[in-house]
């Protein structure tokens, strides 16, 4: 049912295990501990929620494990392994604000910009009073979760948005929203002056060195792109949609995801303007209870417990609107944080988790879409056990 790979990883400080284990320990912690620790955390969810497949994947000190559970097809039987892709959902906002973050960096744009700076049409609207950091932190005011059935192209995109109106003034409320971070990236890949696909996956992902993430999933890659599953157990695969790149449209691999995770907690092999951008994206900018929101990516105080988490993550604060405090000057990025982001699409549930400071993270892809607080208990129990395993050994 499941099978493991050990890699190398490039370039990794020295560093200790989760909540500051010693790196001798982490060094002398085996594969098969590793194994042991990652199987009694996913076995019992899989069989809990009716999950098909799985791929995990955990980085520490210098390695990466790959794990793959069960099946990428329930019709075929194929097995997941290292090439299976996986839709993740609302990971991909974490890509889209790396990008307008590289863009920034570049200069083509400042996130203090009103959004109609950068779209005309938009001129002499509620965008007028908008920045591109209202957009990427879902506080423009109480954009929708999606868009109206009704917004099918681009021309009923501009007309949706020239005729909506805020609920809050901006900047107040935090409303968890696709259209919002999905404006934020388009109108980062336009001011770059190139299509958002070709600039993820002509720059970004191979800036990255991700040779297995994907807007777009090539003819040739097909045979590897997991079927998800419906709660009613039917294969679905994610349906096209207004901005559905820039929100949730990556598919990519457990060891591609973990690469971008590390890339966030060490990103010294990349070059320096995509080193700049993404430790920008760690900048807290508003407050939502213990939840500190940066750009795609949601931030805790570390050490953090399991009720944080699950706060941080619950219903009340994704789907509902939430008065926020603002953070002025904004929060620098910190290594002493525990950052994640879940993802979802009909039938796939994914969830990446990493703390800078200890050098460890763990990416959890399904192709089911099972519940939130039950991803964020597995990898919270993995990085537990890890660091009991550490805090042990001689």
């Amino acid at each position: 049912m499941r099978n493991i790979r050990l890699q190398t990883l490039g370039a990794f400080a020295a560093a200790s295990l989760f909540c500051g284990a010693s790196s001798q320990a982490i060094a002398s912690d085996s594969p098969e501990h590793i194994e042991r620790v990652v199987d009694e955390a996913i076995r019992p969810l899989m069989k809990q929620y009716d999950v098909p497949g799985m791929a995990v994947a955990v980085a520490v000190e210098g390695r990466r494990y790959v794990f793959n559970y069960g099946v990428a097809s329930k019709e075929s039987g194929q097995k997941v392994g290292d090439e299976t892709l996986f839709e993740i959902g609302s990971i991909s906002k974490t890509f889209t604000a790396t990008l307008a973050s590289y863009a920034q960096a570049r200069g083509d744009l400042s996130l203090s910009d009103m959004a109609s700076q950068h779209m005309p049409a938009l001129a002499g609207t509620s965008f007028d009073g908008i920045s591109l950091l209202d957009l990427a932190t879902y506080t423009a005011g109480g954009l929708p979760l999606q868009f109206p059935a009704s917004v099918t192209d681009q021309n009923e995109m501009i007309a949706y948005f020239k005729g909506w109106r805020p609920s809050y003034a901006p900047g107040t409320h935090r409303l968890y929203s696709n259209p919002s971070i999905g404006l934020f990236g388009y109108l980062a890949a336009k001011r770059m002056a190139e299509p958002f696909d070709d600039l993820m996956e002509k720059t970004l992902f191979p800036g990255l060195g991700l040779a297995r993430t994907h807007i777009s999933v090539p003819e040739q890659r097909m045979g590897d792109y997991a079927h998800g599953y419906s709660k009613a157990g039917k294969p679905v695969r994610v349906n096209p949609g207004v901005l559905d790149s820039e929100a949730y449209g990556v598919k990519t691999t457990a060891a591609d995801l973990i690469r971008f995770v590390e890339a966030n907690i060490d990103g010294v092999a990349l070059d320096d303007t995509l080193q700049r951008a993404i430790a920008a994206t760690h900048t807290g900018y508003f407050k939502v209870g213990d939840m500190t929101q940066g750009l795609g990516w949601e931030m805790y105080p570390y050490p953090v417990d399991l009720k944080q988490l699950l706060g941080g993550n619950s219903p009340e604060v994704s789907f509902k609107p939430n008065r926020v405090t603002r953070l002025d000057p904004p929060l620098p990025p910190r290594d002493d944080a525990l950052i994640n982001k879940t993802g979802s699409t009909n039938g796939f549930g994914a969830y990446a988790a990493f703390v800078p400071a200890e050098h460890i993270g763990v990416v959890i892809l399904a192709n089911r879409n099972y519940p939130i607080p039950a991803r964020v208990k597995a990898a919270y129990q993995i990085l537990t056990e890890l660091q009991r395993a550490a805090a042990s050994a001689p």
